[in-house]
């Protein structure tokens, strides 16, 4: 996972994961990163320092606390609905695409489930008409 410093057109600033760098230019590029206080897709990276670990211990990590009530209803919505994926659906892990092709076609029970799929895989579900929603990131996914 690789955290990135974000920026929209309306000059919001935030950060996000990705799985790696090549997954964060395909979601740029695709325009399917959106400001959390703004909605605009229209988002690039913004300059960082990198992390460093020095002799003395490990390096701080920058946290961010929402500054305003609407980023802190949102970022509470998204962990709701997290909950309600992960207490009612099968979790699948790397072999969401294969499992969802096999219940859209009728192969295995028709069930929620959730896991994990790269950017392509999603395409050509989307493309087969398999209909898959990506689950939001939060930010103690990675603490």
């Amino acid at each position: 996972m690789i955290r990135y410093g974000l920026i929209c057109d309306r000059r919001h600033a935030f950060e996000t994961w990705f799985r790696d760098s090549a997954t964060c230019e395909d979601q740029l590029g695709a325009g399917t990163v959106e400001c959390p206080v703004c909605s605009s897709t229209r988002v690039e990276k913004q300059l960082m320092a990198p992390a460093v670990r020095t002799g003395r211990g490990a390096a701080k990590q920058r946290v961010a606390i929402p500054g305003d009530e609407r980023q802190k209803k949102l970022l509470e919505a998204m962990r709701q609905l997290r909950r309600q994926v992960e207490d009612s659906a099968e979790y699948v892990g790397e072999r969401f695409s294969k499992e969802a092709r096999r219940i859209h076609y009728q192969e295995a029970a028709a069930r929620g489930i959730y896991g994990e799929a790269t950017l392509e895989e999603a395409k050509a579900l989307a493309e087969e008409g398999i209909e898959a929603h990506a689950l939001p990131w939060l930010p103690e996914d990675e603490n």
